[in-house]
């Protein structure tokens, strides 16, 4: 097949782009810098409004000058922002490298399974999305026994061995090819009007991916910030975290592989339901529970729960799309999710801040809520 090399180029660079070093502990590395927990999530929100105010303008310009290209100024600035990340030293240094993140998620959303969507072969997208991002989470697993093996407390090692990863994925994504031919007229704002009033149309569907994200949110902030806090919570020490960590991207791999064989299994409702009750379920146990074992069970859960999602998301999202702007469309769809995020976090934040048992039960109810507005798209759906 013509485009079969990106499909390979770009499992190499989600490989290269889960080299997170300090991800076992992104939190604790962020409060070794003077950074407190709610202002890790005053962060988070104020990087998810800049990705709502540029996700649409930057699909717009994606269709315009190609994915391609898009894809190596994202890259590049990515780079950068971990460059900045390792040096980073309290507040406003983490929040450049946030709002460099933020410039760079917005441009890169659609854009890399754009180009995996139109370089594979009908009706393999999903197993394709889902060995994607098993190559990410491979990349987070490799960097967490690194971690654990070699780093250990030397945080900024591993921000710099992240920089170096993510500087190789910025050299090999210029060997992608182009699968959509750049725009020559410049696209008029009627046209934008258009392609934004055909989406929202569909508020049924717009109404199931909302669901998905408050699972996926739910997910982000417990297994990657409050996580380290339910360990401490358990009396764990933080040497131990690199392992947990490592179970927990291993949950994160097997969601990618097994979602297209899953999903065929059970049938897309029940697939849904039963992820959503797993997510919701790990909540409520962590709310209660001061076991170690328990609490890392239940946060391997909402991973595998979240991430058997992703490439199921990816499919349903582009299997709706029927216009040529498909990266305008994809950037609508992830400005309806960071909306979600923006109110999510700052739940979680100030929940947190009063007691993280009281957090992780605002996530077992935000697991219920999606999977109350899935249901609903689903019945709608079958209902046509």
């Amino acid at each position: 097949m013509k485009y079969r090399k990106n499909i390979y180029l770009l499992y190499a660079i989600s490989f290269l782009q889960g080299l997170v070093f300090y991800g076992p502990v992104a939190t604790l590395y962020r409060q070794a810098a003077g950074v407190s927990v709610f202002e890790i999530t005053v962060i988070e929100s104020i990087s998810l409004a800049l990705c709502i105010a540029l996700e649409m303008p930057w699909g717009v310009v994606a269709d315009r000058i190609g994915y391609r290209k898009t894809m190596i100024i994202t890259c590049a600035l990515y780079f950068v922002s971990k460059v900045v990340f390792w040096k980073a030293d309290g507040f406003g240094g983490f929040l450049l490298e946030r709002i460099l993140l933020s410039v760079v998620m917005a441009g890169m959303s659609g854009c890399d399974i754009s180009i995996l969507y139109l370089s594979t072969r009908e009706g393999e997208s999903q197993k394709v999305f889902g060995i994607y991002q098993s190559f990410g989470m491979a990349g987070l697993l490799a960097a967490s026994l690194s971690y654990s093996l070699f780093i250990g407390t030397n945080y900024r090692l591993a921000g710099f061995l992240t920089m170096a990863a993510y500087g190789a994925a910025a050299v090999l994504v210029f060997g992608l090819k182009e699968v959509k031919e750049p725009e020559k007229e410049k696209r008029s704002r009627t046209r934008f009007i258009f392609v934004f009033l055909e989406v929202i149309k569909d508020r049924y569907f717009l109404l199931g991916m909302v669901g998905i994200t408050l699972l996926e949110e739910t997910n982000q902030t417990i297994t990657v910030f409050l996580n380290q806090l339910q360990y401490v919570k358990c009396g764990l020490e933080p040497k131990t975290m690199g392992i947990f960590y490592i179970l927990v991207t291993l949950a994160g791999m097997a969601g990618g592989i097994w979602s297209f064989w899953l999903n065929r299994k059970m049938g897309a409702l029940s697939f849904a339901i039963t992820l959503f009750f797993c997510g919701g379920i790990s909540c409520l146990i962590l709310s209660g529970t001061k076991s170690g074992a328990v609490s890392v069970l239940c946060i391997i859960l909402l991973r595998l729960a979240s991430s058997l999602f992703g490439p199921f998301k990816a499919e349903l999202q582009n299997r709706r799309i029927t216009l040529a702007d498909r990266a305008t469309v994809l950037s609508i769809y992830a400005v309806m999710g960071e909306a979600c995020g923006i109110g999510t976090n700052l739940i979680f934040g100030k929940a947190a801040a009063a007691s993280l048992s009281g957090a992780m039960l605002w996530g077992g109810g935000l697991c219920a809520l999606g999977g109350l507005f899935f249901v609903i798209f689903c019945l709608k759906k079958a209902s046509v």
